[in-house]
């Protein structure tokens, strides 16, 4: 049976942070704003709507943006989903051929502003996003020095791509969901069923990622690595006799990749190739499933470094900022520089009441 934890996964620095701190007592404290890929056009058949969206699930909001506009669910879109309990900025996209004119001023729903609405000529797809900004607030900080001293060890060195815990669901509920499938249970939601092999996918590609730390394979490349490209999933293989390899390292146009696995062959070679097939062969279980699910062998760069990342802290309270690319998550960024834990549900709930009244 797959044991499917997630609190073991190495550090780049060896240890957790000496640091703790309270995130999302508010919403506002944590805060997503898209980066777009391309200019709109301001005609065509799909209208993009910027919104500002406050303790929201994104799904749920395409959904009341269907049933006002009278529109199948799958007209409306969203370049990706961003946390609940959140305050976000972000583009959603309607297929409304013609010159049918909306009233979105008439859109009611707590928690969403829609800020403007304009026409491109092509869908709104998931992913096409050169990033996201970031603006964090941590409240109650334990140890402020070791938070600066981690901040600054960030932004040069980096931090393990790792996928965050929302992927992995509140209290890791889309593993559990996934252990099901792996037992044979059949999910028939299709969301879920969705999420939950993203989940799984997404933890072995972690293990990956922390067993290349471990073994000190995760700075330098070695014969047989994969090399992929910057800002897309072209990649090459490397050879050690390449001297350029560590300098378009240091510049980020590379990065060392670890297998987002499927069906096919691994496309390593060497000693890289054995540690990525013996790692699969240990979780027999999930790579087996996920080959049955029938998706392809891709490759994710194994390293993030946030970019304009800039921070203030005063006292107990800090405000960190920073710009990701689409697919990379802010929690892996705040794993290597703070413990963070966030209010109770419960908490959260009054919270709301609070400020409803």
């Amino acid at each position: 049976m797959q044991a499917f934890t997630t609190n073991h996964w190495c550090y780049l620095r060896g240890h957790p942070p000496h640091c703790s701190a309270v995130l999302k007592s508010t919403p506002s404290d944590f805060q997503v704003t898209e980066i777009p890929s391309y200019e709109l056009s301001g005609e065509g058949e799909h209208i993009y709507l910027w919104l500002e969206k406050e303790n929201l699930n994104t799904a749920f909001v395409a959904e009341q943006l269907a049933r006002f506009c009278k529109l199948p669910l799958r007209a409306v879109t969203y370049a990706g989903r961003k946390d609940k309990f959140a305050l976000t900025y972000q583009y959603f996209g309607i297929h409304s051929p013609g010159n049918k004119q909306y009233e979105w001023q008439k859109f009611s729903l707590e928690g969403v502003k829609i800020l403007s609405a304009r026409r491109h000529n092509k869908k709104l797809r998931t992913g096409s996003l050169k990033g996201n900004r970031f603006t964090i607030t941590l409240r109650n900080i334990s140890a402020p020095e070791e938070l600066e001293s981690a901040l600054k060890y960030v932004k040069q060195h980096g931090v393990p791509n790792y996928f965050g815990e929302q992927r992995f669901g509140n209290n890791n509920s889309n593993l559990s969901l996934a252990q099901k499938m792996i037992e044979g249970e059949t999910i028939r939601n299709r969301n879920k069923r969705s999420m939950c092999i993203s989940a799984m996918r997404s933890w072995l590609f972690n293990e990956f990622v922390s067993q290349r730390i471990a073994k000190e394979l995760y700075n330098s490349p070695v014969e047989g690595d994969l090399m992929i490209l910057s800002g897309n999933n072209s990649f090459f293989k490397y050879k050690h006799e390449d001297v350029t390899i560590k300098n378009r390292l240091l510049c980020n146009d590379i990065q060392i990749s670890a297998p987002m696995w499927g069906t096919g062959t691994l496309a390593s070679a060497g000693e890289i190739y054995e540690l990525e097939s013996n790692l699969a062969r240990q979780f027999q279980s999930v790579s087996s499933q996920l080959e049955a699910l029938g998706l392809k062998q891709e490759r994710r760069a194994i390293h993030l470094q946030p970019q304009n990342m800039s921070w203030s802290i005063n006292n107990e309270q800090a405000k960190i900022e920073f710009e990701l690319s689409s697919g990379c998550y802010a929690t892996s960024v705040l794993r290597e520089c703070v413990i963070t834990t966030p209010i109770s549900t419960q908490s959260r709930n009054e919270h709301n009441e609070n400020t409803a009244e």
